[in-house]
């Protein structure tokens, strides 16, 4: 039988469409010496729409709560709601009582993909962003607000129109590297790619070497922020500069 890793970090993820970038993560973070697990548990989403009324229930309480009855008897130590549009469309506060709510439920240190960026961009030291976004703009322009309630500039604004997750797990490089170059700007020290329905784990030192900067994703910074909440470090050079 083989052995549990020593660290389990749990992930609540919406519907189906890029979660098979969890696997690759874990073995990337394995190759690179860490001894941990992800599991990860499917949340109902309901109607697949990047629209707010959708993504308002999508990310509800009860629903979160379901997933984390399936997650609970994997091992986690800390959880990550691994959404971001589901997310930050509450608002800086309305995020941080859902992922109270989630930590109150599972018994776990908590957050979600929307904390993760705000997160990750601090601890690069960063202040300028770029947003390259699957999302329609009235969406994305949600997330612009968020970051600037971080404390977080943001440069410049890409929407893509895509309207379902299913859509954006069918995009593979050549569609993930257009939009993060269309996304950038001369001003930003980062491109933000916030959509965890996009692959991306793979890519990331192709888009760092393409922009230049540091690509943050949605879910390399989900993994980050729920390793971060377990006190673990892992560092390589496949994740790009947030993991070197």
């Amino acid at each position: 039988m083989q052995k549990a890793a020593q660290h389990s970090v749990g992930f609540l993820y919406p519907g189906y469409s890029a979660e098979d970038d969890y696997p690759r993560l874990e073995g990337i973070l394995r190759k690179a010496g860490a001894d941990v697990a992800l599991p990860l548990v499917h949340t109902d989403i309901g109607e697949d729409a990047h629209r707010v009324d959708a993504l308002l229930e999508m990310g509800s309480a009860d629903r979160l709560a379901d997933g984390m009855a399936a997650l609970s008897g994997r091992g986690a130590r800390t959880v990550v709601w691994a959404c971001t549009s589901a997310s930050f469309v509450f608002g800086w506060e309305g995020a941080h009582e859902q992922v109270r709510t989630l930590s109150a439920v599972g018994g776990l240190p908590a957050s979600s993909t929307s904390f993760a960026f705000v997160h990750a961009v601090r601890a690069l030291g960063l202040q300028r962003v770029a947003i390259a976004a699957t999302y329609p703009t009235d969406v994305a322009e949600y997330f612009a607000a968020f970051l600037k309630a971080a404390g977080i500039e943001v440069v410049s604004l890409r929407g893509s129109g895509i309207i379902t997750a299913a859509e954006v797990g069918t995009w593979g490089r050549s569609e993930v590297l257009e939009m993060a170059t269309s996304g950038d700007h001369a001003a930003a020290e980062a491109v933000l790619l916030p959509d965890t329905a996009l692959h991306s784990a793979e890519h990331l030192p192709v888009l760092e070497a393409v922009l230049g900067k540091p690509v943050l994703t949605a879910n390399q910074v989900s993994v980050w922020e729920g390793l971060r909440l377990a006190e673990l470090s892992v560092r390589t050079e496949a994740l790009g500069a947030l993991f070197r």
